[in-house]
């Protein structure tokens, strides 16, 4: 059976009545007739023209779907640059795919939350002045004081692993943000600790607390759309 290399299959990507050409272990698989692959994108996030055996590793279904379509070629591998990592690291991986790219989604939502949550609760207290809603949202706080950083470790440990930690400028703007998200959580939780009454009387100090909490949720929405974005790009029409 003939072979072909990654740049021409690259060229199968299913864009202007293209064929629909995938990669698995290296087998190309002509998957044209599936609806699932029109316009060479699936689910919104895989694309033809690729080497698709680590994506289909953490996939809900197994490679079996595959063999419904033309195994119609090889796929000569071409060299490339692969970070070096800890044999230990590479054990586990080989054993845990999901562990190359589900760390970050799966940590991250926990500032996401926790961030909404202290942002609502403060604004739930100065709407009914219950007590409750003040602690809740320093609760909420902390929480995600705690959670950032390690969504941050995982979030440079994706780019690193499966980016090669390449310059990206959604990856450069998360990391800019994440870093004054974090200075605000640690400013406005110190803030609150030393003084619990900021937010009562009402005072100059009171609106710049109040800015600083209001801020949280603006920034959790931006890193949480731009993560999204890699993790699931929009086609542009």
């Amino acid at each position: 059976m003939k072979k072909i290399t990654t740049k021409e299959l690259s060229e199968f990507n299913g864009k202007e009545g293209k064929a629909v050409y995938i990669a698995h272990e290296g087998k190309v698989f002509d998957v044209s007739a599936s609806k699932l692959w029109q316009g060479g994108i699936h689910m919104q996030r895989h694309h033809a023209g690729s080497d698709l055996t680590t994506d289909l590793q953490s996939a809900p279904h197994g490679p079996e779907v595959l063999e419904r379509y033309p195994h119609i070629a090889g796929l000569e591998k071409e060299a490339v640059a692969e970070q070096r990592m800890p044999a230990m690291l590479a054990r586990l991986l080989k054993r845990s795919p999901m562990l190359r790219r589900h760390p970050h989604p799966m940590t991250v939502h926990f500032p996401i939350v926790f961030m909404f949550a202290t942002t609502m609760f403060t604004l739930l207290y100065l709407i009914t002045g219950m007590q409750t809603f003040e602690r809740t949202a320093l609760h909420c706080l902390g929480a995600g004081l705690l959670f950032t950083p390690v969504a941050m470790a995982t979030g440079y440990y994706t780019w690193w692993l499966n980016y090669l930690s390449r310059p990206m400028r959604a990856v450069t703007i998360k990391k800019w943000l994440a870093a004054i998200l974090l200075c605000i959580e640690i400013i406005a939780f110190i803030w609150r600790i030393s003084n619990p009454a900021v937010l009562a009387p009402l005072s100059i100090a009171t609106a710049m607390y109040l800015i600083l909490i209001l801020l949280l949720f603006p920034l959790v929405v931006i890193l949480g759309w731009l993560g999204a974005s890699l993790t699931f790009p929009v086609k542009k029409e």
